[in-house]
């Protein structure tokens, strides 16, 4: 290996180091809880709010299910 084909095999492993970090550390967020949290924010910056979001079904159970 020449010593450019080191130098660039460094510079894609820190990049793809560099980029796997970026990201918040929690749960992730469902559609619903997106949604109250948009318009409480709506309201706090005095914008129009929609129509209040739908609280999610009860999950029905899949054939696959077990599976996961």
């Amino acid at each position: 290996m020449t010593a450019g084909k080191i130098v660039m095999t460094l510079g894609l492993i820190a990049a793809v180091g560099l980029v796997s970090a970026c990201g918040r550390k929690s749960g992730l967020d469902t559609p619903y809880e997106a949604a109250v949290q948009a318009q409480k924010d709506a309201q706090k910056a005095g914008q129009p709010v929609g129509p209040a979001p739908q609280p999610p079904v009860a999950d029905k159970p899949f054939i696959l299910d077990p599976l996961l």
